[in-house]
């Protein structure tokens, strides 16, 4: 067999390992509990008129900041949590988070989250899911789901952070959102 031909066979037969490499990988999820009266408060002394910053303990003791400011929720992770995207990101409507907070993890290791936020507005009130990319260096929102009214929100943002978290570009790509009917409305 020449060597073009040769290659060629070896590089053939060694796709259907390299895919099965990469079905292999686990993806699973993981709940820390996520209640601020069992947080530190991190807020600066000149801050507190504006608001509260706690830090929390999260999956594999990953710090989970969580900051209010203008009567809305912002959340954001790991030891520069206060420079990331993910800690000046919030929904528009005044909103608080929900008491859980799902890791979405491959082979053990995070890569997203996924938090209810509860809002309120003139309009009434209802819950998002937003989904968090974990990034190497930034963590950022990568979907809003709505789940008021979505009997399949929480699969739809499982989905949407498996799908889309690892690969999103905080700098670049913008945040999608899913309405009640959990087609993307943007």
């Amino acid at each position: 067999m020449t060597k073009p031909r040769y290659f060629l066979a070896t590089a053939l037969l060694a796709l259907p390992l390299a895919t099965f490499g990469a079905a292999a990988e686990t993806i699973s999820s993981a709940y820390t509990p996520l209640k601020l009266d069992a947080c530190k408060i991190v807020t600066p002394p000149q801050a507190e008129e504006d608001g509260g910053a706690f830090l929390c303990e999260g999956y594999g003791g990953m710090d989970v900041r969580v900051a209010e400011g203008d009567l809305r929720m912002f959340v954001s992770y790991g030891p520069n949590a206060a420079e990331q995207t993910a800690a000046q990101q919030t929904l528009p409507q005044f909103n608080t988070i929900g008491e859980t907070l799902e890791w979405r993890l491959a082979d053990g290791a995070p890569f997203a989250t996924i938090l209810r936020f509860r809002w309120d507005s003139d309009n009434g009130q209802g819950s998002t899911l937003v989904v968090t990319t974990l990034g190497k260096s930034d963590a950022c929102h990568v979907a809003y789901v709505t789940a008021t009214e979505n009997p399949s929100a929480n699969a739809l943002a499982r989905k949407v952070a498996d799908e889309e978290a690892r690969g999103f570009d905080c700098a670049r790509d913008r945040a999608r959102t899913y309405g009640p009917d959990g087609k993307q409305s943007d």
